[in-house]
């Protein structure tokens, strides 16, 4: 079994995931984007809107005053079901609108965001769509570009802090 990547050296991190400190090759993130798809979470299914509207009747709250309406039914008092009835309808019907409505809005966000992942290319950076990403990752952190690889967090265990691990990836990038 592997090590957890955190435990291992930078170099066998990226032997294991089967890259190299220039990034893949354009064809090789093609063929991984193939096989594993786009770098983004999947939905699930949409809810109608009957089913939403049934749900609202699942709070505890709701259920206590269905059965204070079906007591008050039960005890003759006609008015105090239907006002029960009513606000219970009433709050069900607000409660299906707004699920809607935030949706909605959820679904402007996305479309309004477009966020971008700066990565190594066939050794060129690059700035390509985030669902694309699946290898090296340039990021802006202390105003120093960085190398941090996405797949793993703390590549820079073998260093003694931060701090030296920023300097030893400062003379890498240098290098290039």
């Amino acid at each position: 079994m592997t090590d957890a990547y955190y435990k291992q050296t930078p170099q066998q991190a990226l032997e294991a995931q089967k890259t190299s400190a220039n990034g893949l090759s354009g064809q090789e993130a093609q063929a991984r984007a193939q096989q594993f798809g786009p770098n983004q979470l999947a939905e699930g299914e949409k809810k109608g809107v009957l089913q939403v509207f049934a749900e609202q009747f699942k709070d505890l709250l709701v259920i206590i005053l269905i059965i204070a309406a079906l007591i008050s039914a039960a005890s003759g008092n006609l008015e105090s079901t239907i006002v029960i009835i009513a606000v219970l309808i009433l709050n069900a019907i607000l409660g299906t609108v707004q699920y809607f409505k935030a949706e909605k809005s959820l679904e402007s966000l996305k479309a309004m965001s477009s966020p971008t992942a700066k990565v190594l290319r066939d050794g060129k950076r690059m700035e390509i769509p985030s669902t694309q990403i699946g290898e090296l990752v340039m990021e802006k952190l202390r105003n120093v570009d960085e190398v941090s690889y996405v797949r793993f967090a703390s590549v820079y265990r073998q260093f003694k802090d931060i701090n030296t691990f920023m300097e030893e990836l400062d003379k890498l990038l240098k290098e290039r």
